[in-house]
């Protein structure tokens, strides 16, 4: 635990960073006009978020990889910093990052203005970007391939390993995605779970894993700064796609993401209720399962504001968190 004052340290500079050049981004974003569209069928106080700068995950994501680019120069000079492994998540963040840039584009000012980029087009690049992932886990950082709670030798899982790393990678990253429709939501939800991993990897002696992952929390408190309701700016596909997939890989190098459900309950949670809108939906010809979906938008219509779900959710999400590093533990 010697190791958990300079983690810290990390997320506190983070924060610094972000708060200080959020300020800048956000007359960037503002000068070129690049501004959320909202659904018509969301609810209608979302309208008021029309024209919200987008594409904000930019905000949280260039002070981690600067950060992580510094702390590695670091090591140059004999100072410890933050190993190279780390630069798996770093490239994954980035490639997440782009492809959901170039959704959040096409949505503002391409030929599918309001929608973005084509469901099928960008679940290919989803797999194909997981795939190569799940294999530099598996080939290059030869991590552990499963824990399971109360078991304390990790299950080898073979030729199994890369399907299955890839499809929690694009479900994750399509999760945080679906979870990030209110002020403030997706990065308490995403935080937590970094702070959870960052202790799992504290306790398993993976120093540098929980450096990244409280680097990511200091860079997300940075951004909630301003994205706190009402919001100044939303994080868009290019945060919430490079948030999602990033968890991912930390889970799979901690071997711990048997528990990432648990952990993650929220966006797991926002994730299943449109597979079940979907599917109920069609198999009754039209009749629909929660009043909306992904599930936030289902209690705001309940009559929740969007602050008492953002609240409750984080709160259960908190507990969620606390359960599965118990059970990491166990």
């Amino acid at each position: 635990m010697n190791q958990m004052p300079l983690s810290l340290s990390l997320a506190v500079l983070a924060f610094m960073m972000t708060v200080i050049w959020g300020g800048p981004l956000l007359r960037i974003l503002r000068h070129f006009k690049v501004g959320k569209i909202i659904r018509v069928e969301e609810p209608g106080h979302h309208q008021v978020k029309m024209g919200t700068p987008t594409m904000g995950g930019v905000m949280f994501i260039a002070p981690v990889i600067l950060l992580t680019i510094l702390l590695n120069a670091s090591s140059l000079a004999g100072v410890e910093g933050i190993g190279r492994s780390i630069f798996l998540p770093v490239i994954t963040m980035i490639v997440f990052a782009v492809m959901g840039a170039v959704d959040d584009w096409e949505g503002i000012r391409g030929p599918r203005k309001g929608e973005g980029m084509r469901s099928r087009t960008k679940f290919l690049i989803q797999v194909a970007l997981a795939l190569g992932v799940a294999w530099a886990l598996q080939d290059l950082l030869q991590a552990p391939d499963l824990y399971l709670p109360g078991y304390p030798v990790p299950i080898e899982l073979g030729m199994w390993y890369i399907p299955i790393a890839a499809f929690i990678i694009v479900a994750m990253s399509n999760a945080v995605n679906f979870t990030d429709g209110l002020d403030g939501l997706a990065g308490l939800i995403a935080a937590t779970a970094f702070v959870a991993y960052g202790g799992i990897a504290l306790m398993q002696g993976q120093t540098y894993v929980a450096r990244f992952c409280f680097l990511m929390v200091g860079a997300l408190f940075g951004y909630l700064w301003f994205n706190v309701h009402p919001a100044q700016l939303i994080m868009g596909d290019t945060g919430s796609q490079a948030l999602g997939a990033t968890l991912t890989v930390i889970a799979l190098m901690t071997g711990q993401w048997a528990v990432l459900p648990v952990i993650a309950i929220i966006p797991v949670s926002e994730m299943v209720s449109v597979v079940i809108q979907i599917l109920y939906f069609r198999a009754t010809k039209g009749r629909r399962f929660f009043k909306m979906a992904p599930i936030h938008l289902h209690f705001e219509l309940l009559g929740w504001s969007e602050t008492q779900v953002v609240q409750r959710f984080w709160l259960i999400g908190l507990l969620a968190a606390m359960v599965g590093v118990g059970l990491a533990l166990v």
